[in-house]
């Protein structure tokens, strides 16, 4: 591989910018975290201009570690948070409101509404999806509606809505594009799967005037070049994926079958089932893997909303741990003969339970529970979580062989944790040797559309385990964590 390639990863409590080598190795990186406001219980916004202020310093911090100047750059590749929602001015460019997270749950009401209506099957066979406060589209109607002479200018069109890539193309360019691409349009509650485009019988149910709306491209694509006055050259953009999606491509995940985990701030499970969209009866979503060269790949995916935000809690909510490289040696150390079981329903439940309003509940405790069985408990929820999920693919999905789990992200680090999912699953768990594949699958975007990165075959076999955890557990041990498990759960919904 050759050609430099600068990767914008902007995520749900950080941003990073990282500069790739030709080779797929990691030259330089910019990171930064910002604020998260909490206005009421159940809330959750970030300023859309302090995020843009970390994308500029990340990138500049990047380019000057690798020794790289903006002119050698082949091209941007930009993935993001995705469901959270902006809305800005189209002359300004400033944003009305705080962004909408994709944790918020203020449009649960609308929600439930929407469903006693009858419009959840309707919304399902073409989105994909289902009526949560989770995906974009309700966040759309709130802003609409509870900022002042949003839905008239709206109309006028002189309003632009988008997700966080969307947002950062839009000043990228200095407001000359208005696009995203079709991972992160398939998360909006606005687009069909099925036929690639926004659905006006659905922008109608949510009262979303067209007009807000950004243009739908493929994954790889020419999106522009960045405003030269920004970083010294203009740099073309030229990819662009929802964060799960990239890093299904970062784990090179092209085959029908091929299954990824991605252990931020959340969780989000993959599965590719290629050209074949699969509807869900275990209330999983359908959804678009990538599109390239306007073909569709689909996949079934599984969101759990908590899981390396467990172990935040546990060190700046809780302070049972400094940091989170310390949960694996207290989980280790944690009493086996006491079940403590946590369900960190903070922000609801997501797959397959899908309850917004459920809330995080601990269960087991005993005068000896202490801070080990505690931290033990909260690794072990995104275990459990993860076993859910899978069992819910397989109900599903019949077309793949052997189950191989890829991970990635933050809490993949810890060994004790990657062999506790092992065990849960009765699955091996593959860690790979590149751990930023969110970004490695950006990077690879950008790399295939400017022709200086390989194409999905060659990339494949760059792909390098770092190593495979094999399930070690015994079956009557681990069914009966899952049994137990269960039985928090249900104890936890609200219905």
């Amino acid at each position: 591989m050759s050609g430099f390639i600068l990767a914008i990863d902007q995520g749900t409590t950080s941003t990073r910018a990282i500069v790739f080598s030709g080779d797929g190795r990691i030259l330089g990186v910019g990171q930064q975290e910002f604020q998260q406001h909490f206005p009421r219980s159940g809330w959750v916004e970030h300023d859309g201009e302090e995020i843009w202020n970390s994308v500029v310093t990340t990138i500049r911090f990047a380019l000057s570690n690798a020794k790289v100047a903006a002119s050698d750059i082949a091209g941007i590749g930009i993935t993001n948070q995705r469901e959270t929602t902006l809305i800005w001015d189209r002359a300004s460019g400033a944003p009305i409101h705080h962004a909408i997270v994709w944790q918020d749950r203020r449009t649960a009401d609308l929600c439930d509404r929407l469903k006693g209506e009858g419009a959840e099957p309707m919304v399902t066979a073409r989105t994909g999806l289902l009526l949560d406060p989770y995906f974009a589209g309700t966040k759309i109607a709130w802003l609409l509606d509870n900022v002042e002479g949003a839905r008239e200018k709206a109309e006028r069109g002189e309003l632009a809505f988008g997700t966080v890539d969307s947002f950062l193309l839009w000043r990228l360019t200095g407001g000359k594009v208005h696009a995203t691409d079709a991972t992160n349009a398939a998360r909006t509650l606005l687009y069909d799967i099925g036929t690639g485009e926004w659905d006006d019988e659905l922008l109608a149910l949510f009262r979303v005037p067209r007009a807000l709306l950004p243009e739908v491209m493929d994954c790889a694509a020419d999106f522009g070049v960045t405003d030269p006055a920004l970083f010294g050259a203009a740099i073309p953009i030229a990819g662009i994926a929802g964060d799960q999606h990239a890093a299904t491509l970062g784990q090179a995940c092209f085959t029908p079958g091929m299954m990824k985990a991605t252990y931020g701030t959340g969780c989000f499970a993959l599965l590719n089932t290629g050209t074949e969209r699969v509807p869900s009866t275990n209330r999983l979503l359908t959804t678009i893997a990538y599109r390239l060269d306007g073909r569709t790949t689909y996949a079934l995916e599984g969101s759990i909303f908590v899981a390396g935000s467990a172990v935040q809690w546990l060190r700046d909510g809780l302070h049972l741990i400094d940091r989170a490289e310390a949960s694996g040696p207290m989980a280790a150390a944690a009493d086996p003969h006491q079940d403590v079981y946590l369900v960190p329903a903070f922000t609801g439940l997501g797959a397959p339970w899908w309850d917004a309003r459920a809330r995080g509940a601990m269960f087991g405790l005993t005068r000896g529970t202490g801070p080990r069985e505690i931290v033990r408990a909260a690794l072990e929820s995104v275990c459990f979580q993860t076993r859910d999920l899978l069992d819910a693919m397989k109900r599903d999905w019949q077309g793949g062989g052997e189950t191989v789990l890829r991970v990635d992200g933050g809490m993949v680090a810890s060994d004790w944790t990657m062999q506790r999912l092992a065990d849960i699953l009765e699955a091996p768990v593959d860690r790979p040797v590149v751990l930023e594949t969110t970004a490695l699958g950006a990077a690879w975007l950008a790399g295939r559309q400017t022709g200086t990165w390989p194409d999905e075959a060659g990339f494949a076999e760059n792909w390098r385990r770092e190593r495979r955890f094999e399930p070690a557990m015994e079956a009557a041990e681990r069914d009966a964590r899952i049994a137990g498990w269960h039985d928090a759960v249900r104890r936890t919904l609200t219905f």
